[in-house]
């Protein structure tokens, strides 16, 4: 076998992280303290998604949780056997993003990622303290946009994760865009590195289609400093989907991951979902009814009530995120069916395995998955 390059270490806001190594954010879910405590104990920097934290703990502990006492929690319980761990926060939540940055920062999580839209205003909802703020982009123009309202309140950030249309999840991408040659993530990074570099040289942590050991070493020679990854980690045995969800993903075929646009998210992005998802198939058929009884997506009208959603009045154009995505992670199969998002690569999962295999195998340890 040949010998494998030893991946360097990588530093956030004074913090040094063994592994360049961050797992993505993977919601509803999917990613709980089980999954982010497992990678950061193996060195790289384990991430708690915060969708629907109040209802996911609710459940698990049998007592009432708000978001922000969910959130404290979940993060606590994700540091709680030491490494570096943190929270993805979506922008598109807006009812509980405030309350989700306070309760993440309060509870010392190391880093908040945000995406799913521009955390324009992250850095004034609370001090973050030794807490690094790491924005999600798909651009250089959409990272300088974000530096210069930043350096208006004093902050730079602190790391950025610049996001491929490969990822799973939501893209931020015009859909007729996504397959440019210009949005390939090679192509994204030099542009986003030069901003970084000019705005007080943070790091870059390139994401989307990052699949194997040498794809990481290859990011890293093209200027990256670090990748986030999360379908490696989404067929793990410390990852939070259910047995089905990681069924779906390792039967998967090339052709079976597709970006869903009609039906498509509430959210107004394209998303990468695995098309024989009952959920997805439900809303192409226009089987379910519409209907919104969570809420997470919703939007304020002009008299600023919550009450905005593509979702909740139509059952063709749009899938339920909320619900589809609770069931993926076995909160309420009975009322909805599941969701199942993965990244493009998704169709290379082709068995379950442990973080700690994985990050071996990531990091040139052990061989290679194929």
């Amino acid at each position: 076998m040949d010998p494998k390059q030893t991946l360097p270490s990588l530093v956030i806001k004074g913090r040094t992280i063994k592994v360049p190594i961050i797992q993505g954010g993977m919601g509803v879910g999917v990613s709980l303290s089980p999954l982010a405590s497992a990678v950061a104990e193996e060195g790289g920097v384990g991430i708690v998604s915060s969708a629907a934290l109040d209802r996911l703990i609710t459940k698990r502990t049998g007592k009432k949780h708000t978001t922000y006492e969910a959130v404290f929690e979940e993060i606590s319980q994700a540091k709680a056997k030491g490494g570096v761990s943190g929270i993805n926060i979506m922008v598109a939540l807006i009812k509980t993003y405030e309350d989700t940055v306070k309760a993440s920062i309060d509870a010392g999580a190391d880093v908040i990622i945000s995406g799913a839209g521009l955390p324009l205003g992250l850095p004034v909802v609370k001090n973050p303290g030794d807490t690094a703020l790491i924005p999600i982009v798909s651009s250089a123009r959409a990272l300088e946009l974000i530096c210069k309202k930043w350096e208006r309140v004093g902050y730079r950030p602190d790391a950025v994760v610049l996001e491929g249309p490969l990822a799973g999840g939501h893209l931020g991408f015009k859909f007729e865009d996504i397959y440019l040659d210009s949005n390939k993530l090679e192509n994204l990074l030099p542009p986003v590195k030069e901003m970084a570099e000019k705005y007080g040289d943070f790091p870059v942590i390139a994401a989307g289609g990052i699949y194997t050991h040498d794809d990481i070493v290859r990011f890293l020679k093209m200027g990256a400093d670090g990748v986030q990854m999360g379908t490696r980690f989404l067929v793990t045995r410390e990852s939070s989907a259910t047995d089905e969800y990681k069924q779906a993903v390792i039967n998967a075929g090339k052709e079976d991951i597709i970006v869903a646009q009609n039906p498509g998210s509430p959210c107004g992005l394209p998303f990468m979902v695995i098309k024989e998802s009952p959920s997805f198939q439900n809303a192409l058929q226009k089987k379910r009814k519409p209907r919104c009884d969570k809420g997470y997506v919703l939007r304020p009208d002009r008299e600023g009530n919550f009450n905005q959603c593509r979702a909740r009045l139509d059952n063709g154009g749009n899938f339920c995120i909320c619900n589809g995505l609770l069931s993926s992670a076995g909160y309420n199969p009975d009322q909805e069916a599941p969701l199942y998002t993965v990244g493009a690569n998704g169709y290379r999962v082709d068995k379950l395995t442990t973080v700690k295999e994985l990050i071996a195998e990531l990091t040139g340890k052990t061989n290679q998955s194929c």
